[in-house]
């Protein structure tokens, strides 16, 4: 692998991630814009982010399959050019919405986030296998470099936020669709790297393996485990992250953002150390610590009230989820690489499926059930006033009425002007309104805690059978393992 190039293409792939990750936060912030621009519940806005994960996930399935035989290059190619069109379809929300109503405007976020999905399915498909392939010997370091790139684009898109997104902006309060397409600025500098830049041949593919070997990591029950827990990675991940702003502005109004541009900056920073980690804990022992500490972070977080509470629950959260995505590429690069990007593009797709099927919407489902089942029980008369036209369910779960998206907004804004001391003045019915609303928050994270709970399960279940097999160990094409780093491995491709 030519040195001159290495770098060039590894910043194109830590791009695709900024992008994807301003993309997200600001869309996190701006749910608030849409549920009272459109009147959309929870539910409904659960079902617009969950269909970014969808298409995202299945692309991933799709593309990983051909990635091998089709090359590097001309997916980065169609990923820059299915950015630029998300961007345009999202764009046209507000004159459907004028022109054809809330349904139109529905599918127009919809299959906008699908497209802008759908990008970052073809980058994801190429730059895990990628940067293995360009760091051969230390897999799980770049690959935990690589996707700091996601909390980096978090911290920007929440900067960003912070200052003009929502009612509570900092500075200004800017039309939605003004901050949604900042994301089109790495999207240019990386679009521009992909079409210069030469691509390296796959591992598998330089190593010799043939196409139908790679599937037959399907047998291997050790690599079902792997799918399994990286769908629950994706739920608690992606899932809870999708809403947690959202969440969290209902407890501290005004400074959620900030929690969220924190949480992100520990994953930021600790993503470059993983290597240094996992030389002393194996990358399996890393998993299971993360798995206890996301699952405690989110019920810290479902209780905590004050300031310090807050922040301290955040802090055990953000620890939690920083190594989980990344390190699950990483065991399955350097346990599985005969199953080149098919092998990595099923772990990211089964995650990002579980996220927008499982996550975004189950996530919102949930407030939505806790929220009007305590206002139906505190006061049905209220309930019906402010309850959704239209009742919705989740998988096998009853359907159920959600609050009214604007009519909530409205009450926010007048709670506002209360804080103010100004002449409105809220009503004893709209303050359970709004506790309702902050109930069903804190009890879809309390909820979400028993996914990470059965993952520590899952990865406890690694570690004994690692240790019965006498120790977690890289498998290697050909040749032997490389000295002086106990987790790397691999082979170099050339530049095509």
């Amino acid at each position: 692998m030519s040195e001159t190039n290495r770098f060039p293409l590894f910043l194109a792939s830590f791009l695709t991630l900024i992008a994807a990750g301003i993309g997200f936060a600001i869309r996190g912030a701006i749910l608030g814009d849409w549920s009272a621009q459109f009147g959309f519940t929870k539910g409904e806005l659960g079902g617009i982010t969950g269909g970014g994960l969808v298409g995202f996930g299945v692309i991933i399935l799709f593309f990983s399959l051909f990635a091998d035989k089709v090359g590097y290059k001309p997916l980065m190619v169609l990923a820059f050019l299915m950015h630029v069109a998300s961007a345009l379809l999202t764009l046209a929300a507000t004159p459907i919405y004028e022109s054809m109503g809330k349904d139109a405007c529905y599918n127009c976020l919809y299959w906008g986030m699908f497209l802008f999905a759908i990008a970052n399915g073809l980058c994801e498909t190429v730059i895990n296998p990628l940067t293995a392939n360009l760091y051969p010997k230390q897999k799980t370091h770049y690959l935990n470099i690589l996707h700091a790139g996601w909390p980096g684009g978090l911290i920007v898109g929440g900067v960003i936020a912070f200052f003009v997104c929502g009612s509570n902006a900092m500075i200004t309060h800017l039309r939605w669709e003004i901050p949604m397409m900042l994301f089109l600025i790495p999207t240019v500098v990386y679009g521009f790297i992909v079409l210069k830049e030469k691509f390296p041949e796959s591992e598998a593919k330089a190593a010799g393996v043939s196409y139908g070997s790679m599937f037959t990591i399907f047998a291997s029950p050790i690599f079902l485990l792997l799918l399994l827990l990286h769908a629950m990675v994706g739920y608690v991940e992606l899932g809870t992250d999708s809403w947690i702003t959202n969440i969290m502005e209902n407890v501290i109004p005004g400074n959620a953002i900030l929690l969220f541009i924190y949480t992100s900056g520990l994953m930021f920073v600790l993503r470059f150390f993983a290597g240094p980690i996992v030389e002393k804990v194996n990358p399996v022992g890393l998993l299971l610590g993360s798995a206890i500490l996301g699952c405690l972070g989110l019920v810290f977080l479902s209780m905590a009230d004050m300031a310090i509470t807050i922040l301290a629950a955040a802090t055990v959260y953000g620890l939690g989820k920083t190594f989980l995505w990344p390190t699950m590429l990483g065991v399955v690069g350097e346990r599985f690489p005969q199953g080149g990007a098919i092998s990595m593009g099923a772990l990211g797709g089964i995650g990002m499926l579980s996220a927008g099927l499982l996550g975004g919407p189950g996530i919102g489902y949930e407030q939505d059930y806790f929220a009007s089942k305590q206002l139906e029980a505190e006061s049905p008369e209220t309930y019906e006033e402010y309850k959704s036209d239209e009742a919705k369910g989740f998988l096998f779960f009853p359907k159920i009425a959600g609050l009214d998206g604007e009519k909530v907004a409205e009450l926010k804004e007048l709670r506002k002007a209360d804080k103010k001391d100004e002449e409105t003045k809220l009503t004893p019915e709209q303050d359970m309104v709004l506790s309702a609303n902050m109930f069903g928050g804190r009890q879809a994270l309390l909820y979400t805690a028993i996914v990470p709970f059965m993952m520590a399960i899952g990865y406890l279940i690694l570690v004994i059978y690692f240790r019965a097999k006498g120790g977690y160990k890289q498998e290697v094409l050909h040749g032997k393992e490389p000295d002086g780093e106990h987790y790397t491995g691999g082979v170099e491709g050339p530049v095509k």
